[in-house]
């Protein structure tokens, strides 16, 4: 019988419920007071629609393990890799909490209200912000196969499991792609954000920030703490080591391989936030994590750096008070792959038909194959 430990990503996708999701304000209507803006419903895109590759239709299942542009559903089904098979090693899952008071990095921010249109600036919103303490749990798994005192190879999760919170995803599919040699013997870390979303949150100043700081503080301070908790040597190898995450987390990610390679050379995005978000403005940098595929990218030389993405046909489209054309999840994603493709980077995109943000039926179809393909080395 699984050991009830097994706990993973189960905050990892931030999901948006669809039946409840409120129609967008008449024109020239104004959110109260200190409200958070709501999101309009986000529109069906065409999969031929405005900078859509040509991409290739899967009638069912998974992309085949090669570069290009697919598109799967509107069918999904859980991958066979999620069901727990005799014979198979289970891998052990531990969770311990780190405090925003002990942190260098990150000791805590919050907002009360939702940020308002700087004046003097359209691409930036003004956030009234306040010092919040925060906890953060980290949940490691430890593969069956892992020799002690040897380095592991790793991959990081955003948007980590609470305590005590269960989800055995993840953990099954790297007992089983591991039995199956499909991917290297990986420790799991997942890591739990610091709270709130967006401009002004803990978790926005975290994952929507354009440089390597959040990449630099899980090496300082998170991957320490996981090697002395669950008693495992990680790898310092960039080439060894992946990075995973949904929405802003999805940015995130790429953003960690982005700025050091030479930690992270391998990143799975799912509904990436390629938008709009940062905060604070940075004016290197002013559109956010949308200057990747608005410029950067194209400007840069290659990095080593290995994608598999993805995004829904029913993305999130414009959910803020900015209206400044940099907030369209699917056009984003569009893009973002274009600019990869150019470059010649080695990725994936998956575009997925009847599909919102996050959407866990397309994670729990996709993240085997995902994982195999940032795995393979041409």
């Amino acid at each position: 019988m699984r050991q009830l430990a097994t706990l993973v990503l189960t905050a990892m996708f931030i999901h948006v419920a669809q039946a409840q999701t409120p129609a967008p304000p008449a024109a020239g209507s104004q959110p109260a007071p200190g409200a958070t803006p709501a999101r309009p419903t986000p529109p069906t895109r065409a999969v031929d629609g405005p900078g859509a590759p040509p991409f290739t239709k899967i009638g069912s299942g998974n992309a085949p393990l090669v570069e290009g542009d697919f598109v799967i559903g509107p069918e999904y089904s859980p991958a066979p890799e999620l069901t727990v098979k005799d014979g198979v090693p289970v891998g052990t899952v531990m969770q311990f909490t780190m405090e925003s008071k002990d942190s260098k990095f990150y000791p805590g921010i919050a907002r009360d209200v939702f940020g308002t249109p700087d004046p003097k600036n359209p691409k930036s919103l003004v956030v009234e912000t306040h010092p919040k303490e925060y906890q953060r749990t980290i949940t490691v798994y430890v593969p069956a196969q892992y020799k002690q005192g040897k380095s592991a190879p790793l991959i990081v999760t955003h948007d980590g499991p609470k305590l005590g919170e269960p989800d055995p995803t993840l953990p099954r599919i790297l007992d089983n792609l591991i039995a199956q040699k499909r991917v290297p013997p990986l420790v799991a870390v997942m890591i739990q954000n610091g709270g709130g979303d967006a401009q002004g949150s803990e978790r926005g100043l975290e994952y929507d920030t354009m440089s390597g700081k959040f990449a630099e503080f899980i090496e300082a301070e998170v991957l320490p703490a996981v090697e002395k908790n669950a008693k495992v040597k990680l790898s310092r190898k960039g080439k060894d080591r992946a990075v995973m995450g949904c929405s802003s987390g999805a940015a995130a990610a790429f953003t960690m391989a982005w700025n050091h390679p030479e930690w992270y050379q391998r990143v799975i995005s799912y509904s990436g936030t390629y938008v709009n978000q940062q905060w604070p403005f940075n004016p290197a940098t002013p559109g956010g994590a949308w200057e990747y595929h608005n410029g950067i990218i194209a400007a840069s030389p290659v990095k080593p750096i290995r994608i598999w993405m993805h995004v829904g046909d029913r993305d999130l489209y414009n959910p803020n008070v900015m209206r400044d054309d940099m907030h369209d999840w699917v056009v984003a994603n569009h893009r973002f792959a274009a600019a990869l493709k150019a470059k010649g980077y080695h990725h994936q995109y998956v575009f997925a038909l009847d599909s919102p943000h996050c959407d866990r039926r397309v994670r729990e179809q996709t993240l085997p194959a995902a994982l195999e393909f940032v795995w393979k080395d041409e």
